[in-house]
């Protein structure tokens, strides 16, 4: 037996010991998942007390704030396949290190290039960390059924993460400076990196043995830093012809179009495209990305109406839209037996639609306060998205094969930050265009402060306190109303979207297959249905 041989045999030999502590690996798994979701979000209601201390320029802030998830995103597709290669719980751990390590110097950050400089290696190891939970877990649960209801408590906790950010933040700004945001994360890494050790089984691809291709994996980092960068930047409302928009995303498409093609080229792929032949893949692929445009954009906008119009404080904000991570919570738990029942095609059609009325439900809002039509509105949104992300998720890991469970993963992780970035570009992009005309000609105000007033409407109500008097009064009125109407004309614009995901969903199998044969719903007893499994 060669030594390769031997080495691939001790590995699965190890694999399948963990797979005995399965649920306690997916226990650590979702832990250190949990503080890479909460520090995606946990800065933004710190950026005024960090603009405060420590007086970042315009740019620098905007870094501060993009700089963490534009480099999580470059990087999940190169450490997602070394991990492939160089095994997967190793990333994992030398992510923990530096996840910890990076958290304490921006914890400490004396100035804003410090503080960028640390959210940027905590970007990279959030990309080292989620792409190997993801595999981990794939590796841990060779069984399908298992697998979807272990994807559904990973997915509830990637929400909770999500939501619990904000919440956070703002309960430790009322008690501590803006670093302890990021120093809650140390003790917990403390502990993840010598259980993970203990705990966590070593899995390598197949084709480990074959040689990295680490131009392939810069290309590809290289190519989707532009194009996230890019999409950033239209989101941010930089208008399509600057050439600071179109720069990144012409050279990053380039480059990940030359990274397709060398893909294709080589005998060790980092890649295996063929999996995008597969329309479960490709399909799933596709409703990630729509899912995550779609809650991304809403959360962003729904934040927005919630504090700029109904004046609710930042940790008012996140209690309210805590109704929406307890019912994607829900739908993550229960997942897994929905997806046996129902199979992916219904789950991932039907998660679509009941967003869809969701987003139709909320075009209720207005400019006074109604906490039932929120609440219900968020639990419909929550449940039906996640639905859509679970059954998509499994679909797509369950789809590729387990010696590209790290690029499997990369890729369902990078459509995820993909999707998150576009919809902040398209639907920022349909808010601002719906409210721009609303404050352009109000009675009284001068052509320069409607034009500033035209960017946000938290600008708006900055030009109106300075005006003063009746046109700041008349002002402020027009630019909430403005932004109500706005408001609406995104919700539409979503809910089409969401249909559209809706359509794409019919191409997914309609029962789950497991090892080879699917499971079905048939009658059981008492009216009910069970799972049959037919080879």
């Amino acid at each position: 037996m060669s030594g390769t041989t031997r080495a691939a045999a001790a590995l699965r030999r190890r694999a399948a010991g963990a797979s005995a502590n399965r649920w306690v690996v997916l226990f650590v798994l979702c832990t250190s998942l949990l503080l890479v979701a909460v520090d995606a979000t946990v800065l933004h209601v710190a950026v005024p007390a960090v603009s405060e201390d420590l007086r970042p320029g315009a740019m620098e802030l905007l870094w501060i704030v993009d700089i963490y998830p534009l480099v999580c995103a470059s990087l999940l597709i190169l450490f997602g396949t070394l991990g492939d290669r160089v095994g997967r719980r190793r990333i994992l751990l030398l992510g923990y290190g530096l996840f910890g390590v990076a958290s304490g110097m921006a914890a400490f950050a004396g100035s804003a290039q410090t503080l960028i400089l640390a959210r940027a290696l905590l970007g990279v190891g959030g990309a080292m960390i989620m792409p190997a939970t993801l595999s981990i877990l794939r590796q841990v649960f060779p069984d399908r059924r298992e697998r979807a209801l272990a994807i559904g408590v990973w997915s509830a906790v990637a929400a909770v993460g999500a939501a619990v950010g904000p919440l956070l933040g703002g309960f430790l700004l009322e008690h501590f400076w803006w670093g302890s945001v990021f120093l809650v994360n140390i003790p917990l890494m403390l502990v993840s990196l010598p259980v993970g050790r203990l705990l966590l089984p070593e899995s390598r691809g197949e084709r480990s043995d074959g040689p990295w291709d680490v131009i392939g994996a810069l290309t590809a980092a290289a190519g989707l830093f532009g194009v996230v960068l890019g999409v950033k930047r239209l989101g941010g409302g930089d208008g399509a012809g600057s050439l600071f928009t179109v720069l990144p995303l012409v050279v990053g498409v380039a480059l990940l179009v030359l990274f397709v093609r060398r893909q294709r080229r080589r005998t060790h792929p980092l890649v295996d495209l063929g999996m995008f032949a597969r329309p479960a893949f490709s399909t799933s692929v596709g409703c990630i990305v729509l899912a995550m445009l779609a809650l991304v954009g809403l959360e962003l906008i729904a934040a927005q109406y919630l504090q700029l119009v109904l004046k609710l404080s930042p940790l008012e904000t996140g209690l309210r839209l805590l109704p929406l991570t307890v019912a994607a919570m829900a739908a993550g738990l229960v997942g897994a037996r929905l997806l046996r029942r129902f199979g992916p095609r219904a789950m991932v059609c039907a998660g679509f639609c009941l967003t869809a009325a969701a987003v139709g439900m909320l075009t209720a809002m207005g400019g006074e306060d109604n906490a039932g039509l929120l609440l219900a509105g968020f639990v419909l949104l929550g449940f039906g998205l996640e639905t859509t992300l679970f059954a998509a998720y499994e679909s797509m890991l369950s789809e590729a094969p387990a010696a590209q469970a790290g690029g499997a993963a990369a890729i369902g992780e990078t459509s995820y930050q993909l999707g998150a970035g576009i919809g902040i570009a398209l639907l920022g992009s349909v808010m601002n265009a719906a409210y721009a005309p609303g404050v352009g000609s109000v009675p009284g105000v001068p052509a320069s402060a409607s034009a500033a007033a035209g960017h946000s409407l938290g600008e708006a109500y900055e030009v109106a306190g300075r005006l003063g008097g009746s046109p700041g009064v008349a002002l402020r009125a027009a630019a909430r109303d403005a932004f109500v109407h706005g408001l609406h004309v995104t919700l539409l614009v979503s809910a089409g979207l969401l249909v559209l995901g809706a359509v794409m969903a019919l191409r997914l199998p309609r029962v789950m297959r497991c090892g080879g044969g699917e499971v079905a719903a048939v009658p059981g007893p008492r009216g009910m249905t069970e799972p049959r499994v037919s080879v």
